[in-house]
């Protein structure tokens, strides 16, 4: 910013100057960010512990999922490979799950009819497996 003196004036004249100098400000934000920009990193760092051993229990593994898996046929697949009749299926999921909290994941074909699906999920919900979830392909997106 320029200032303008008047020849032959006194000192007393100067008009006086009212704006900010903000370059001081700017190098010392600046200074600032460089600072944690360095001591970032730094705080990241984990410190070696030699921790005590614990008394709890471990907690156990998650439980791998059940599936039941209805053919076009109506033929029940428990598992991987254990054929079910409708009428075994009850006896057959306390044996292999004794949890009826455990989360059974049905599986049927396209084909099965929605009263054979819900007569199903019927003998399970009698069985006490009430957390029952149904399984199905996503279909891909329109866009792609």
């Amino acid at each position: 910013m320029a200032m303008g003196m008047k020849i032959g004036s006194g000192a007393e004249e100067l008009p006086d100057n009212h704006d900010i100098n903000v370059t001081p400000f700017i190098d010392v934000m600046l200074v600032l960010l460089i600072i944690f920009m360095v001591a970032a990193p730094l705080a990241t760092v984990s410190i070696p512990v030699d921790l005590p051993a614990a008394a709890a229990s471990p907690r156990p593994a998650p439980q791998e999922p059940v599936y039941l898996t209805i053919q076009p046929d109506l033929t029940l697949t428990l598992g991987e490979s254990r054929q079910l009749r409708r009428e075994t299926l009850a006896a057959a999921l306390r044996e292999d799950v004794p949890d009826p909290e455990q989360r059974i994941l049905l599986r049927a074909d396209r084909q099965v009819a929605y009263g054979d699906l819900m007569e199903i999920m019927s003998v399970l919900s009698s069985a006490g497996y009430l957390k029952v979830a149904l399984v199905g392909l996503e279909r891909a997106s329109e866009g792609s």
